[in-house]
């Protein structure tokens, strides 16, 4: 692995409930049209994220249900925990079906992290989304639609990489996950116009090269 190759997240257990039990119903909040339940892991939870907002995009589901596990994949509960949970709803199996081919479809094509330096310890994501979906928008706060730059890299990585990027580009701080996290990386979500959104993004992976490439440097 090398320096801004890719770093491609898996999908690891995806399952279908066509029928919702009632009392399953009542615990995740579902409303009466919210019949069937899709649920998820991966072993990234970034990747995943932005995934299922892609889901409500391209399906009549709904994000019901996601959080990230903590200290990471490799310290994951059992083989096919990995990193995270989600849960789609929707009115049927095949919308629910849909959403979850959505989500797999874009973790696997679109929704990549990237490594840093040359043998992939220090990885991060500098990823941009054109129009958010209703997961994300209700998560920011911002409309439907909004181009975004979502952002995470280790924690002192992604300090310095949120301030260039805020610094660079007419962008809001919409989302601001502190460091650590659940999986020990800091992460931000900024929003304004597409353009304002990849040079933000562009400006993060920029400063996370320089501080792997010379990570001490304070005279």
């Amino acid at each position: 692995m090398g320096v801004l190759d890719p770093i491609i997240a898996r999908p690891l257990a995806v399952r279908i409930i066509p029928n919702v039990s009632s009392e399953l119903s009542r615990v995740l909040g579902l409303h009466s049209d919210q019949r069937s339940l899709g649920l998820l892991t991966s072993d990234n939870d970034d990747a995943t994220y932005v995934s299922i907002d892609e889901a409500t995009k391209m399906a009549n589901v709904e994000v019901v249900y996601a959080h990230s596990f903590y200290a990471g994949a490799r310290h994951s509960s059992g083989l096919l925990s990995g990193e995270i949970i989600a849960m789609l709803a929707g009115p049927d199996p095949q919308e629910v079906s849909a959403g979850l081919a959505a989500a797999c479809r874009y973790m696997e094509t679109q929704a990549h992290w990237f490594s840093a330096n040359e043998d992939g310890s220090i990885a991060f994501f500098p990823h941009v989304i054109s129009q958010t979906g209703s997961y994300l928008s209700k998560l920011c706060g911002i409309p439907l639609g909004s181009p975004i730059a979502y952002l995470i890299a280790p924690p002192l990585e992604g300090v310095l990489a949120l301030d260039a990027a805020l610094k660079v580009a007419e962008v809001s701080l919409v989302s601001y996950t502190a460091p650590p996290s659940e999986t020990n990386y800091m992460g931000a979500i900024l929003t304004g116009d597409q353009s304002a959104c990849r040079a933000a993004a562009q400006a993060f992976q920029d400063m996370v090269l320089e501080v792997a490439r010379n990570p001490i440097d304070y005279k």
